[in-house]
């Protein structure tokens, strides 16, 4: 899937299915050590109670945070956003609805650190309007990975065990993106990132509850059981 610089509303997927993905990719991550960091030491993707992150450590950080049923927002900044620089300035809050995290973003404007808002709600994405001349406001950079499915699809592949009985990845994704995903199905079958580092199973279910991608989400403070490398009992 293209997005387009600047983006438009329409390059996002619906805001449970951009959730969902994003959601699971941060899940299946997930460490223990990781969590103990907090936001403001975090890089990668991590999920917590404001939301789902991506911050590259570099020139790339959003936030995606449900804010009520059937209503997310998306902000963030790539270096390659000119929004922030544009003369005359623009407001990028401009026809936002009054749910949003105002205190944040207001708090991130203020600092230089914002580089576009998208909102969702009754089904659509929205944004403030950009004048003609703005080349792009960085949505493209960062995000692909989550809005392009298949590239969501072939990095949970690599994760989930095919040789085992059980859904696929396949199943598994779109199981989350629909919200009636069994967690349970996807730990039993989770493989670790690379061979000499073993899976923190606790830490992947507490960020699948976080996630609330569906029923039966395991008690993020129960027992778990932890797979040898493999994936095999």
């Amino acid at each position: 899937m293209t997005i387009h610089r600047p983006g438009v509303p329409e390059d996002l997927p619906p805001g449970e299915a951009l959730w969902a993905r994003w959601a699971l990719l941060a899940a299946v991550d997930a460490t223990t050590e990781d969590e103990r960091r907090g936001s403001g030491y975090r890089t990668g993707l991590w999920i917590d109670d404001e939301g789902l992150h991506h911050d590259d450590s570099g020139c790339t950080w959003w936030t995606l945070s449900r804010m009520g049923q059937g209503r997310f927002v998306l902000y963030g900044e790539d270096e390659s956003s000119g929004v922030k620089w544009h003369e005359p300035p623009i407001d990028m809050l401009a026809g936002a609805p009054e749910w949003l995290p105002y205190e944040e973003l207001r708090d991130r404007l203020q600092g230089d650190e914002l580089g576009c808002v998208y909102w969702y709600e009754n089904g659509a994405w929205a944004r403030a309007p950009y004048p003609e001349d703005l080349d792009d406001d960085g949505l493209d950079c960062g995000l692909t990975g989550f809005v392009d499915r298949e590239q969501v699809l072939g990095v949970l592949s690599d994760r989930v065990d095919a040789t085992t009985g059980g859904p696929g990845a396949d199943v598994l994704l779109a199981d989350a993106e629909a919200h009636r995903l069994d967690p349970a199905l996807l730990l039993d079958r989770l493989l670790p990132s690379h061979p000499e580092e073993p899976l923190d199973l606790p830490a992947v279910a507490r960020a699948l509850a976080l996630a609330d991608l569906g029923p039966g989400t395991p008690d993020p403070t129960g027992p778990v059981v932890a797979l040898p490398i493999g994936g095999t009992k």
